[in-house]
């Protein structure tokens, strides 16, 4: 079985109701949850959630859910623990688990054809871990980073050393690419989830990188236009859908 686990809990501080903010006529969510149900690789859609709302979501989309604990909504709780909560849920049915496609309810950045490519190429590929969507933001470079100390001056995020030969051009460092909030990744990764790469350890050691642009995880209503112009240019309006 392949299984799309969809997480998001109820509460959020900077952004409430995030996860079901209108967007085209359509929760934010939503997104998420019509890439994986228009994925023909995938077999069944579990949302991991406290929040009502969230959960009546997930079941007009056909989606089965997972009650989450309260210790795992928290703002201190660990995203990957809910992870591994869901696969653990999901193991519990019986089912041998191939992959689990790891989606977000606030990463509308996702299509059918992100997670097809993923799938085939970890069936071809057995030595891959995980596979991600990345998008390039070259802007943001950790060249480029900066610390405000207590007194409030700005100092380098990296160290000179590891500033050598930087410069302040864009692109002195190449291309420089972040993952956009949609992962697929083999059981193996969230059953031994300690011995990933961090900051995202559920990744495994070695991941495929799936090409996708202007993706983000959106953490504040100022994103929201980005989020509409990617599903605009993507063939997304309110009564149509690209698929």
């Amino acid at each position: 079985m392949i299984a799309a686990l969809i997480l998001g809990r109820g509460g959020s501080v900077g952004f409430p109701g995030k996860n079901t903010c209108p967007v085209l006529g359509r929760p934010l969510m939503e997104y998420a949850l019509l890439a994986a149900k228009h994925t023909p690789e995938i077999d069944d859609i579990f949302v991991s959630t406290d929040d009502a709302k969230i959960k009546e979501i997930g079941r007009r989309n056909g989606a089965q859910i997972i009650d989450r604990p309260d210790y795992l909504c928290t703002e201190q709780a660990k995203h990957q623990d809910a992870m591994v909560h869901g696969y653990q849920h999901v193991r519990a049915l019986g089912r041998d688990v191939e992959l689990v496609v790891l989606l977000q309810c606030n990463a509308p950045f996702v299509l059918p054809r992100h997670l097809s490519e993923a799938i085939r190429v970890l069936r071809e590929r057995p030595e891959y871990d995980s596979a991600a969507t990345v998008s390039e933001y070259s802007a943001f470079t950790p060249a480029r980073a900066r610390l405000v100390g207590p007194d409030g001056t700005i100092r380098n995020f990296l160290s000179q050393e590891q500033l050598r030969g930087a410069t302040s051009e864009r692109d002195s460092q190449g291309k420089i690419y972040f993952t956009d909030g949609t992962f697929i990744v083999r059981p193996r990764c969230l059953e031994q989830i300690e011995d990933g790469m961090l900051p995202y350890p559920w990744m495994g050691r070695k991941s495929y990188a799936v090409s996708n642009w202007g993706g983000l995880d959106v953490d504040a209503a100022w994103q929201i236009p980005q989020v509409e112009h990617w599903l605009r240019q993507e063939g997304f309006t309110e009564d149509h859908l690209p698929y």
